[in-house]
C-alpha cells in the first residue's frame, strides 16, 4: 500500500490559508479547530511547514476574534454563540448557523499542539502577539471553569461535563505551562475532575470513542485507567469497519450506529503508547482493511447500510491511518513493509 498517497490526499484538502477542510464533501466543507489539530499530527515530531502554517492560521483566527476572547476572560459565556466557535468557513469566518459551539476540547487541542510543536522545534510561535493569545486562552479556560463546564464535547452534541474535554484542557495547559502563566490550580482542578469522571465520558455515557484522546495523543490517563478505557471501547464500541462513537448514536444511523473508520488506527496508536505490540499488530491489520488503495478514507460506514457516507475522504481519518501505519513501519514490527 502506497502510504505517500495519503499525503497527496491531505494536501488536496489543504486550504491556501494553511488549514484543512474537514472533508471535500458539501456537508463538511468547513474548518474545525479540532480537525485541523488532529490532521497535522503526522507532521508534529520534526519541523514541517504543514504543521507550522496550520497553527499560524489558527493563531490568526483567534486574533480576528480576540475581542470576543477578551470579553470571556472575565465573563462566562451564557449562550452557545458566545463561546469560542469550533467550526468556521474555509476563509476562517464564524458561521451564523446555530451549532454546538461549546467545545472546550478544541481549545485544549490547540494549546497542546502549540506546546508540543514548540518542544519539537516547530516554529509555531512567531511573536509576542501569539504568546498573548495563548495567555488569553488560558484565562478563557479559567473563566469558564473548564473542569466543571458543561460543553458540547468532541461530537458537538448534548451539553454535559465531558471527560474528553476536561482531559484535552489539562493536556493543553500542561503543554504551554513554560510559555505562559498557568496557575497550578487550573491543572489540579482538571485532574480532580477526571478522577471523578473516569472511566465514564459523562453522566449519560459510560464509554465513548472520544476517551481514546486521553491516551493518544494527550497521555493524561495513567496505565490502569487507559487499559480500562480500551477494554470498554473494545467491548462496547468496536464494530466491523471501525468503532461507533457511543451506544445509541443517531448520526447516520439507519438501523444501527455508524462505524467510524478512524477508530481502528486510533486504537492502534493507543496500544502503541502502552507498548502492547500484539494488540497493535491486530489493529494494524484492521486499519489496512478499511484504507482504500486511493487513501480516501471515509468518515464512517452508515449504520445498518454498511456503506461509506458522503464525507469521503475525511482529513482526520486519513491522517490517523497514515500516522499509525508510518509509526508501525518505523518500529519494524511486521513482516510486510509498508510502501
Amino acid at each position: 500500500m502506497n502510504v505517500d498517497r495519503a499525503l497527496q490526499v491531505l494536501d488536496s484538502m489543504r486550504l491556501p490559508n494553511g488549514t484543512y477542510t474537514a472533508s471535500l464533501s458539501q456537508d463538511y466543507n468547513y474548518v474545525w479547530i479540532r480537525d485541523v489539530c488532529y490532521t497535522v499530527l503526522p507532521f508534529l515530531k520534526w519541523p514541517d511547514e504543514r504543521f507550522e502554517t496550520a497553527y499560524h492560521a489558527l493563531f490568526d483566527l483567534f486574533k480576528s476574534y480576540e475581542w470576543k476572547i477578551d470579553i470571556h476572560r472575565t465573563k462566562k459565556p451564557v449562550y452557545l454563540y458566545e463561546y469560542i466557535h469550533s467550526r468556521y468557513s474555509t476563509d476562517l469566518k464564524e458561521l451564523q448557523q446555530e451549532w454546538g459551539h461549546a467545545q472546550n476540547d478544541a481549545i485544549g487541542a490547540f494549546l497542546w499542539g502549540v506546546g508540543e510543536g514548540f518542544s519539537h522545534g516547530q516554529r509555531v510561535i512567531r511573536d509576542d502577539s501569539d504568546i498573548a493569545i495563548l495567555q488569553k486562552l488560558v484565562d478563557y479556560l479559567e473563566c469558564i471553569r473548564y473542569w466543571e463546564d458543561e460543553d458540547n464535547g468532541m461530537w458537538e452534541e448534548n451539553m454535559e461535563v465531558h471527560a474528553s474535554s476536561v482531559g484535552a484542557c489539562v493536556a493543553g495547559l500542561k503543554a504551554i505551562k513554560m510559555l505562559v502563566e498557568v496557575k497550578d490550580e487550573l491543572i489540579i482542578n482538571g485532574e480532580k475532575a477526571l478522577q471523578k469522571l473516569l472511566p465514564r465520558e459523562s453522566i449519560s455515557k459510560e464509554t465513548d470513542l472520544a476517551l481514546l484522546s486521553l491516551i493518544y495523543p494527550y497521555r493524561v490517563a495513567d496505565r490502569q485507567m487507559a487499559l480500562k478505557i480500551l477494554e470498554n471501547v473494545n467491548t462496547h464500541l468496536e464494530r466491523t469497519y471501525g468503532c461507533i462513537r457511543y451506544i445509541n448514536d443517531q448520526y447516520y444511523n439507519e438501523g444501527s450506529e455508524a462505524e467510524w473508520c478512524f477508530g481502528f488506527p486510533w486504537l492502534g496508536l493507543c496500544y502503541l503508547e502502552l507498548g502492547m505490540f500484539e494488540k497493535t499488530l491486530e489493529y494494524l491489520e484492521k486499519t489496512k482493511r478499511i484504507v482504500p488503495e486511493n487513501w480516501e478514507v471515509p468518515e464512517l460506514y452508515i449504520g445498518g447500510a454498511f456503506k461509506p457516507n458522503g464525507n469521503t475522504p475525511l482529513a482526520w481519518a486519513v491522517a490517523m491511518a497514515y500516522l499509525f501505519m508510518t509509526q508501525m513501519e518505523s518500529f519494524k514490527m511486521y513482516g510486510e513493509t509498508v510502501q
